[in-house]
């Protein structure tokens, strides 16, 4: 039997990234796709609970289910799973996304929130970001790279509460792949103020990205500023287990 993947992403139902995916896997796996109706980028694991949600039907063909969602991409995962529960996923896939997921900015993708909630439900889950928020963004030299990842995942599982952060560089092509950490990097100068010519200051958000630890060679930062793929496994337990005896000594 084909894989069936569930596909979500937080740049929306419409996004080249996501339309790219769904046509590269689709000769391989039968697919759900339940996206955002709209863009959701920075929506992390957010999820909807002050208003009620929508979802249409957009595309239905043999072996594929595409639907807009009016929620976030969390919203998108927990929908799916909840109104066409008729096949388990064999994978839960987010992307591909515009835009850099790597180091901290995972903690605030919305498409990293698409396999992190794949993965708190049980299900073999991985994230797709490609460092290119153009919408022009040239995602042909992924194809060989998604398709690949995509029967890794299915076949070989992934531990309970993991998931995969996978990330591609711009580049023509690609030196190959690095299983590597997640580099240790904050965002400065993050507000701009601007003033509205009939109205009060009004803010941005922005920044730089800075990282902590530039020379480290075992990051993703550093796999992708080297040409290399970066696939970064990713564990859901936030526990700091190195601090627990510390913390039991003092309090």
């Amino acid at each position: 039997m084909r894989p069936y993947l569930l596909i979500s992403n937080d740049d929306g139902v419409d996004a080249p990234g996501l339309h790219f995916l769904i046509e590269t896997l689709r000769p391989h796996a039968d697919m759900l796709v339940v996206a955002p109706d709209g863009p959701r980028s920075g929506f992390s694991c957010s999820i909807t609970s002050t208003h009620p949600l929508t979802i249409k039907e957009v595309r239905r063909e043999e072996g594929l289910v595409v639907c807009a969602c009016s929620g976030t991409p969390v919203d998108c995962v927990k929908m799916a799973l909840n109104l066409y529960p008729e096949r388990r996923p064999d994978l839960v896939v987010g992307g591909i996304n515009h835009g850099d997921n790597a180091s901290v900015n995972a903690h605030y993708s919305g498409t990293m929130g698409v396999a992190i909630e794949g993965a708190l439900q049980g299900y073999p889950s991985v994230a797709f970001s490609l460092c290119d928020h153009r919408p022009e963004a040239d995602f042909t030299p992924l194809r060989s790279y998604l398709i690949d990842l995509m029967y890794k995942c299915v076949t070989m599982g992934m531990p309970p509460f993991t998931c995969l952060n996978v990330n591609f560089p711009v580049a023509p092509s690609f030196k190959g792949i690095k299983v590597c950490r997640m580099a240790r990097s904050v965002w400065r100068k993050e507000v701009v103020e601007r003033r509205h010519p009939w109205g009060p200051k009004y803010y941005w958000l922005v920044g730089e990205n800075v990282e902590l630890e530039p020379e480290a060679d075992d990051t993703d930062r550093w796999a992708l500023a080297h040409g290399y793929v970066a696939v970064t496994p990713t564990q859901l337990d936030v526990t700091a287990h190195a601090f627990i005896d510390v913390l039991r000594e003092v309090l």
